[in-house]
């Protein structure tokens, strides 16, 4: 069976290439293959109990081979996990909230002790570098910690005034939707799989995930260390399978669905929630700006334009497509920004070293070269890159630096999910702000400067949910208790904070009428009670209460 994924592109090996004269250098491969991680053992370990009534293939991007053969769901398989997570619920629902809590905190220390795991798989499944990988366990462990720590004070019971303040006993009660249907994409597997159901199976939920069958065994990897951590196993269901054909099936049978890829499947996803009257939170693309002002530091916006643009080769919801930068540092920032570029060292290692990994598929390969090709062809200068690397695998393209772009090109207003970034300059920020909100995304923005104020106030002009100021998405993506995600074609609902978790659950409220009915009472007439409560409403007022 072959993935359409990856195409052509994935047929030659890095043996077999030249390597290219003047291109980016290339990082030591390191002792330990593909094969060294991913054994006929460990598949079977994390596949036990996974039922499917057929089998499909993942592949890894470091070379375009085959890495598993895994259960594939249909229909009817999706159907039974949301059974067996129904059924499962009601009994996790009743443990108190501490004690779910607690499952999270474990997996916090197992996480950290044993990453080397999943920092391996990461890379095998996505070909991404070590390090951007470990972004991926940073974010999960602070989710975990955040919510091991915070999730009792999110779903406490929470009293309110009622409508006659102590006649009127009011609170406010948090309930689990019931079972969460949770779509992840294959480019953070570890962190949009199991740091998006961690507050969903911490408020009470049950959770059915689809993740991308390219980089499941992660997903699976996170599944039995948080069943090691003390989660119940039917609380966590996982379904393997084909997006059309899996996805919709997920969003079926949801009490709630928790999407994270492309706008336009998000836009079905939304159709299909909606049409069940169910809820949906959906983080989707994005165009991102980066903003370097005349009085930034312009060798750290440089480093800062590194880390935002080729984090996991582009391929980041939140990571930088456009550089807009003052007319007056624009050369000298331009000179740095190219040099570092250049600098990157590309590699497949699973180890430390890499600067930058592979693109995960021969789609994401046929994105990135037609949007560079078609903006040379149409004026736009490269000034780094421009390339793949096929001596380095199947799926490389060198880190790219782009000036001249303007409309109609597609790389100017079309997200490409790769490691491409155009170079714009601006007078004033008036302008800059007006060229940053002109795109119908609005997930992330960067802006750099050494007037903090001055960059805080500028944050607040720009149309996106997160905006960083001095770092490109770290600062904000990395502070858990505030909530990320998009406006516009960015999306829907949030993560992280109160909003991440609440989103997981249907608010009840439960008032208690006392001493007195909200009706004509002790002999009162209808009239002498309207004169009652027309007195009580104007002392509410006088007396401040709300």
């Amino acid at each position: 069976m072959t993935d359409s994924r990856h195409g052509a592109a994935a047929e030659g090996t890095a043996q077999a290439a030249i390597p290219v004269e003047g291109g980016n250098p290339v990082a030591p491969p390191g002792a330990r293959t593909v094969a060294d991680v991913v054994t006929p053992e460990l598949v079977a370990r994390l596949t036990r109990g996974l039922t499917g009534s057929g089998t499909t293939v993942s592949h890894t991007p470091f070379t375009g081979r085959k890495l598993a053969d895994l259960p594939e769901s249909g229909p009817e398989d999706v159907a039974a996990a949301f059974g067996r997570a129904r059924e499962a619920q009601r009994a996790w629902a009743a443990v108190p909230v501490r004690e779910r809590a607690a499952v999270l905190l474990r997996f916090h220390d197992l996480v950290l002790a044993r990453q080397s795991e999943v920092l391996d798989l990461i890379q095998v499944e996505t070909g991404k570098a070590r390090l951007h990988a470990h972004e991926e366990v940073q974010a999960v462990a602070v989710a975990a910690r955040h919510y091991g720590r915070k999730a009792p004070a999110y779903l406490r019971p929470k009293g309110h005034t009622g409508v006659v303040p102590t006649l009127t006993k009011v609170t406010e009660l948090r309930q689990p939707r019931g079972v969460v249907g949770q779509i992840s994409p294959w480019n953070y597997p570890f962190e949009l799989s199991v740091g998006d159901a961690l507050p969903a199976l911490v408020a009470g939920n049950t959770v059915v995930t689809k993740p991308d069958t390219e980089t499941a065994l992660t997903a699976l990897w996170a599944r039995e260390l948080l069943i090691e951590a003390g989660l119940p196993a039917p609380v966590w269901q996982i379904v393997l399978g084909e997006g059309p054909v899996v996805g919709p099936a997920v969003v079926a049978h949801a009490d709630y669905v928790s999407f994270t890829g492309s706008t336009r499947t998000g836009r079905e996803v939304a159709e299909g929630a909606a049409a069940r009257l169910v809820g949906c939170s959906l983080e989707l693309g994005g165009k991102n700006a980066m903003l370097v002002l005349h009085d930034a530091d312009v060798e750290k916006a440089a480093a800062g334009a590194v880390r935002g643009c080729f984090s996991s080769a582009g391929q980041l919801c939140i990571s930088i497509e456009r550089l807009y930068v003052h007319e007056s540092v624009a050369d000298a920032f331009v000179e740095r920004f190219v040099a570092r570029t250049r600098a990157m060292r590309l590699g497949t290692g699973l180890a430390y070293g890499a600067d930058m990994g592979s693109l995960v598929s021969g789609r994401q390969l046929e994105t990135v070269t037609r949007h560079v090709e078609e903006a040379v062809a149409k004026g736009a200068t490269v000034l780094a890159g421009g390339r793949p690397r096929p001596d380095i695998g199947p799926l490389f393209y060198e880190p790219t630096v782009l000036e001249g772009v303007e409309a109609p090109m597609a790389v100017c207003a079309e997200e490409t999910f790769g490691p491409v970034v155009s170079v714009y300059r601006f007078r004033d920020e008036d302008e800059a702000v007006a060229l940053a909100n002109a795109t119908p995304y609005g997930l992330n923005a960067s802006v750099w400067t050494r007037d903090g104020r001055r960059g805080r106030a500028l944050a607040a002009r720009l149309r996106a949910g997160t905006v960083n100021v001095n770092e490109a998405y770290a600062a904000a993506y990395g502070s858990a208790q505030s909530p990320m995600g998009g406006m516009g074609d960015s999306g829907l609902g949030r993560r992280h904070g109160s909003e991440g978790i609440l989103k997981y659950t249907e608010s009840q409220t439960v008032a208690q009428q006392r001493i007195m009915p909200l009706a004509p009472s002790f002999g009162m007439t209808d009239e002498k009670y309207a004169e009652f409560m027309t007195r009580s409403l104007r002392a509410l007022k006088a007396l401040r209460l709300r």
